[in-house]
């Protein structure tokens, strides 16, 4: 496989170059300002360095739309997804770290049956962020509910991307870019901010 491949996935990419998309590349600053934001919150930085890889992943894929850089993207976004599923049981359910990881395999199999319906990553991730609103309560139902929708909204920016090029040659991708820095900015404040009140709740110990 020749990594360093050209790849044209994108409306406004017309040509190879490093600013061959400008919108999409500069609009990976949501990413950047959303790992800044959680990086202040209290046992936020995990999420923030995740968010982080997930800028530089996506920025040089628009940057240099290459094969490795491609590669980069999507696998620094199934990072984040994996430790989010991870920590996901354990913060809001206390369920044991040790126990908490086989939610990644359980996810893994999950995608593979919704990809083998016509599905992927993103969907799975989008039907995730309902159940989570479903089974909690209060503040965080509220939070995970407004992700998945704005998740939705999203997803469909991102699906209308080639549908739009003859009317709008920019393409929507940047939008899908600009809705998923507050996607993470939610869930990770989300999960920082219940780590941080389980923190609170322990007991001490002298």
């Amino acid at each position: 496989m020749n990594w360093t491949e050209y790849l044209d996935g994108y409306c406004e990419r017309l040509a190879p170059g490093l600013w061959g998309e400008p919108l999409n590349s500069l609009s990976n600053l949501a990413f950047l300002i959303a790992a800044i934001a959680v990086w202040r919150q209290p046992k936020g930085r995990v999420f923030a360095v995740l968010i982080g890889l997930v800028f530089l992943g996506s920025t040089a894929f628009h940057l240099l739309a290459t094969r490795w850089s491609a590669a980069a993207d999507t696998g620094f976004i199934l990072v984040f997804v994996l430790y989010y599923a991870a920590a996901f049981p354990h913060l809001f359910f206390g369920v044991s770290r040790r126990l908490s990881w086989l939610a990644i395999p359980l996810f893994l199999a999950f995608t593979a049956v919704v990809a083998s319906l016509g599905g992927g990553l993103y969907l799975s991730a989008l039907i995730g962020l309902v159940v989570f609103a479903i089974i909690l309560k209060g503040e965080h139902r509220r939070r995970f509910a407004l992700a998945a929708g704005v998740f939705g909204v999203s997803l469909s920016f991102r699906t209308a991307d080639h549908t739009v090029c003859g009317n709008f040659p920019a393409g929507t991708h940047f939008v899908w870019h600009l809705l998923n820095g507050l996607v993470l900015y939610l869930t990770a404040t989300a999960a920082a901010k219940r780590a941080a009140s389980r923190l609170d709740a322990a007991p001490s110990q002298s």
